[in-house]
């Protein structure tokens, strides 16, 4: 069999270059947050707390794209070097919410300026016009490979680059069609 006959070619393969693009990006992210002693799903765990007090570990696990037990190991750490805080007892259920320190905040505001800097430079090379037509692309590949290619409606379009944003971006880490 010729590769011809393959059916898939790395040169033109969608799917290839969009892995190709998620490698880099998660390269360039551990990079800027490694000196500030944390890593993706550190951050990640962080991100979404500020976004969302309260979150339990399962849903912080799914928001993060860990495991449950990934995440647990996780915010055991995380609260032992004082950047989160959960009740010892749940309010409801057996899950245990958890929130941000003053510490968190404040690791999360550094981190989250940093991510954003990879973000820039990620779409230098593209106008508005482009990244807004990539976004929505993107936005249809997940609805699609997720099967709700038409209940969803999409979400709106990001801001320009240009433009500035808070710390705390609600598209990256948020709802049903996270990306991160």
């Amino acid at each position: 069999m010729s590769q011809d006959d393959a059916g898939i070619h790395l040169e033109t393969s969608l799917g290839y270059l969009l892995k190709e693009a998620a490698s880099a990006l998660r390269t360039a992210m551990e990079d800027v947050l490694r000196p500030l002693g944390m890593n993706i799903t550190h951050y990640s765990c962080l991100e979404l707390l500020a976004q969302r007090p309260g979150l339990s570990n399962s849903e912080l696990a799914r928001g993060a794209f860990v495991t449950r037990q990934t995440m647990n190991v996780l915010l055991q750490s995380l609260e032992r070097d004082g950047f989160v805080t959960r009740a010892a007892e749940p309010s409801v259920g057996k899950a245990l919410p958890t929130r941000l320190t003053e510490r968190g905040r404040r690791s999360l505001e550094q981190a989250s300026a940093a991510v954003r800097s990879v973000e820039l430079r990620m779409l230098a090379g593209m106008t508005p016009d482009e990244q807004t037509a990539a976004f929505r692309s993107l936005q249809s590949m997940v609805r699609s490979l997720r099967g709700d290619a038409v209940s969803s409606a999409p979400r709106p379009a990001p801001p320009a680059s240009t433009r500035e944003r808070p710390s705390t971006d609600t598209r990256r880490l948020a709802g049903p069609d996270r990306t991160p």
